[in-house]
């Protein structure tokens, strides 16, 4: 039995960037498993570390040594192997040669399609210490990094300069030269609390002896779960619940090794400040977390979590308290002179901030967004002239101070400054949703109005970006657009909206008319949020095939689309579907090859053969019922009596002859068919399910 022991690799770097240390430390490990698997070597879990300024893998149960492999290999046919003269041809003598033997040394292969030449040998298993150096140095090769660094005389890369590698087999120290360091056993602790290196024994010893003698945390999640606990712990301890986003909790633990919480205040006058503001200068900026009340309200307290055990933790808060005091007060400067212009009077300067070269400034894309968010109010249920002054007023904090220091803020800010110039209730909220969906997983705006304006401003963008023939490419969308097309496609299915794309795709490129051609542009954006939805339905685990149905009758109602969906699901479960969708396919096939053009009507004079007479009378049948459900948008009753149409369809195909030598018959027959395909495809194309 081979044996097997824990393997574990740490890059000892300067200080990573925060934002992607998680990332990094996901695909490093990833990688070395990767590169594990390919070269055979069985192994256990795999689990990352990481840290401010070390990046490791551990990976348990690491056989020391490759499985011996067994090798056969099949070469020519032996009539081409050999000649008349029984000689070895160039193929034979190629394939032996590829073996690293004579053709003599070759074997036979019988088979039942002759014999051929063939070559069995069993290959040694290679040592783990020996492929292990090129399997880390591949796995840090493939690491996400934008914008890798040099470092001292040498070539090497990385995200930061690397100053120790530690590669450990059990106790054994695999040598190697990685990123222009040579591989030891010596790691270094906390860059303040552990100032002598750290000899590791055993890859057993990691994290432990990490976290005792070095006060260094490596495990990224339990450092996580610590820092949330702690800041709980303090805010708690002064009478409130500590404000933890996500992404700000994962930062925080990005750029500490040995979290240490420090609670500290701010000036009591500064809560009058909009929470917004106060949250983005403490959570954004300073990376703090706020503290609320037990009722949900913002207090004078924030927790901040230090990268050292202080010996005066005091100085250490009142540090923080001074840094917090000037940008607060900044904000309440802003905020107050903000308040003393109205909204309105900023639209103006937005003529200065240009939306892109070709398509004009901020204020021509808000005159147009207005006009559309007008024109689209009815589809939302929105009062048309309230929309449009929400639109008019949309970008105008843009040019506020509070969002020139406070770029996160933008639309927030504006809902707060409408209040205060007395805008109606309905316009300030709006304001305040305009830009969602902001991000996967935002919810789209609560209120009719803000749905209006944040559909009509995407809309805006996709006709003009997809008109100057900056479409994306690939992986890249500069403008947003796949995003912008997806937040029009949640606007429209979440709130249930009567909006169409297709007329408002049409509204939007009205809007450029008279600066830009638009033409085809519409038909352009509609096909990339048709693909967007796609993706959509895709992640909503809906069947492709059923989404391909649907889409491939260009459906023009999202919410439509949505119900469509749902009665083709549930017709594709009916016993009759697969047999129904192959029918269709059939039918569908025989209309492109007749290549007639089926007429409007069928005549009954015409009609001889029992089964195609029965055919007949059924679709006739089925027409009227179901004429009713597409009137309701019922789609699941009108696919239920559908599927009454199997038997007679099957009879149909099994009796009937439909190109027979009579064109008159023929042509009859192929308008029979063309009324069915026609049947089977208002909803959707049937004939894809089976795709």
């Amino acid at each position: 039995m081979t044996t097997r022991e824990n393997f574990l690799v740490e890059i000892g770097t300067e200080e990573l960037p925060p934002k992607a240390l998680l990332a990094l430390s996901t695909e490093f490990c990833r990688e070395i498993e990767k590169g594990l698997d390919a070269h055979g070597l069985a192994h256990g879990a795999g689990v990352s570390f990481a840290s401010p300024r070390r990046l490791a893998v551990r990976v348990s149960q690491l056989a020391v040594c490759q499985d011996d492999q067994l090798v056969e290999r099949r070469g020519p046919a032996l009539n081409a192997a050999f000649d008349a003269d029984g000689d070895p041809t160039k193929a034979a003598i190629g394939f032996a040669k590829s073996c690293g033997v004579d053709v003599q040394a070759l074997g036979r292969m019988q088979t039942g399609k002759g014999e051929w030449l063939s070559y069995n040998a069993e290959i040694e298993g290679q040592a783990a210490r020996t492929l292990l150096p090129d399997i880390v140095k591949r796995a840090l090769d493939a690491l996400p990094i934008l914008k890798p660094m040099r470092w001292g005389d040498g070539s090497a890369q990385f995200v930061r300069p690397v100053h120790w590698v530690v590669m450990l087999l059990g106790s054994q120290t695999i040598e190697a030269t990685i990123l222009g360091i040579k591989s030891g056993t010596a790691t270094r602790g906390h860059r303040f609390h552990c100032s002598d290196s750290i000899v590791l024994q055993s890859s057993d010893d990691y994290p432990d002896v990490l976290e005792k003698t070095g006060f260094v945390i490596a495990d990224f999640e339990r450092r996580r779960e610590l820092v949330a606990r702690l800041s709980q712990q303090a805010a708690t301890g002064n009478d409130g619940r500590a404000v933890i986003d996500s992404a700000l909790l994962d930062e925080v633990t990005a750029l500490v090794e040995w979290p240490v919480p420090i609670c500290g205040s701010f000036d009591q006058h500064f809560l009058e400040l909009p929470r917004e503001v106060l949250v983005a200068s403490m959570q954004d900026h300073q990376k703090y977390f706020p503290v609320e009340s037990p009722d949900g309200e913002l207090i004078n307290k924030f927790i901040a979590i230090s990268n050292i055990e202080s010996t005066d933790p005091d100085a250490v808060r009142h540090g923080n308290e001074r840094v917090i005091r000037p940008r607060l007060s900044d904000a309440a400067f802003f905020w107050d002179q903000d308040r003393k212009s109205r909204l309105q009077e900023r639209l103006g300067r937005l003529e200065g901030i240009v939306f892109e070269k070709r398509l004009g400034s901020i204020k021509d894309k808000t005159a147009r967004i207005t006009q559309l968010a007008r024109a689209l109010a009815p589809e939302f249920e929105a009062d048309g002239e309230l929309c449009a002054r929400a639109a008019q007023l949309s970008r105008c904090d843009l040019v506020s101070e509070m969002v020139g220091e406070f770029p996160e803020l933008q639309g927030i800010m504006g809902s707060y400054y409408a209040e205060n110039d007395g805008e109606p209730h309905e316009v300030a909220e709006a304001l305040g949703e305009f830009y969602k969906p902001r991000f996967a997983g935002d919810s789209i705006p609560a209120t009719a109005i803000g749905r209006c304006i944040a559909y009509a401003d995407k809309m805006d963008t996709l006709i003009g970006i997809f008109a100057i023939g900056s479409a994306p490419t690939g992986d890249k969308d500069p403008y947003a657009l796949r995003r912008a097309a997806l937040g029009c496609i949640r606007i429209a299915l979440e709130s249930g909206s009567a909006v169409g794309f297709t007329g408002s795709l049409q509204l939007a490129a009205d809007g450029y008319a008279e600066h830009i051609n638009t033409d085809g542009i519409p038909a352009k954006v509609l096909t990339f949020i048709l693909d967007r939805l796609r993706n959509y339905f895709a992640e909503q685990k809906i069947s492709g095939s059923v989404v391909e149905a649907v889409l491939a009758v260009r459906p023009n109602q999202p919410t439509d689309i949505q119900h469509r969906i749902g009665a083709v699901t549930t017709f594709k479960n009916l016993p009759q579907a697969a047999a129904l969708a192959s029918a269709n396919k059939r039918i569908a096939n025989i209309l492109r090859k007749s290549g007639i053009e089926g007429s409007a009507s069928i005549d009954e004079t015409l009609l001889h053969d029992p089964a195609e007479c029965a055919l007949a009378n059924r679709v006739e049948v089925v027409s009227a019922a179901a004429d009713g459900f597409i009137r309701t948008a019922d789609y699941g009753a009108y696919l239920k009596v559908l599927a009454e149409l199997r038997d007679p369809i099957d009879l149909f195909f099994d009796e009937v002859m439909v190109m027979c030598d009579d064109a008159n018959v023929r042509d009859n027959r192929i308008a029979l068919l063309n009324r069915i395909h026609g049947l089977f495809t208002r909803v959707a194309d049937i004939a894809r399910l089976n795709d």
